[in-house]
């Protein structure tokens, strides 16, 4: 009798990979590791997934989609926080994978819907055009994201992941309220324009194209 595709297969396949990527990151990604945790064969993964790249491609553009569809609903930059961490406190191993390397190819000129998505908002609530909001826009993603790697790599649970959620969202908050005031500290260069980030294509990493083999 002929085989039935296994519509479930593909969905095993990205799961398994994700969890060996967050166990033991690109050393542990291997075709033969994923099709044995996906409970099927090396050459079947093949046939789908022409290298790993292909496997941690989808699973960045996975992630990337959940996220924005978790933020898409939220009403203005607080709530969008507060998605965000629960977004990536409930769907660990996705976000790990989606932020690793995030600034180097292939990563970097892919799409970062979330990216742009909340430095929109940035501008709806304090002004001027969203690019204007880049740096910002960063240093709201470097509390999110580092509270976020924080309790997941550091086991936090209960009380202590309460706290280092809200103390994180009281951080933005205080910043938002800087912004909105004109009293936003900057220390350091201005932002270049050189540096551009979350246009796709048109992302810059000091000022050129960079490469990487993955």
């Amino acid at each position: 009798m002929p085989r039935h595709p296994d519509p479930e297969l593909e969905r095993r396949i990205l799961d398994a990979a994700s969890r060996l990527w967050a166990r033991g990151g690109e050393k542990a990604l291997t075709m033969r590791a994923v099709a044995k945790m996906a409970g099927t064969t090396t050459p079947t993964v093949y046939e789908r997934y022409r290298h790993r790249d292909d496997i941690l491609g989808a699973l960045r553009m996975e992630a990337r989609g959940q996220l924005f569809d978790a933020l898409r609903t939220a009403r203005g930059v607080r709530q969008s926080a507060e998605r965000y961490l629960e977004f990536a406190l409930k769907h660990t191993y996705g976000y790990e994978v989606l932020f690793d390397g995030v600034a180097k190819p292939p990563s970097l000129y892919e799409p970062w819907p979330s990216f742009r998505l909340l430095r929109e908002r940035l501008a709806k609530e304090i002004g001027g055009s969203p690019r204007q909001h880049t740096r910002l826009m960063l240093a709201l993603w470097a509390l999110m994201h580092g509270t976020a790697i924080l309790v997941i790599r550091g086991g936090f649970e209960g009380t202590l992941k309460t706290q280092a959620v809200h103390v994180c969202l009281d951080a933005i908050d205080a910043i938002l309220h800087a912004a909105k005031s004109g009293h936003l500290p900057c220390s350091g260069p201005e932002w270049p324009s050189s540096l551009v980030l979350g246009e796709g294509k048109q992302s810059r990493v000091n000022g050129v194209h960079t490469t990487r083999k993955r």
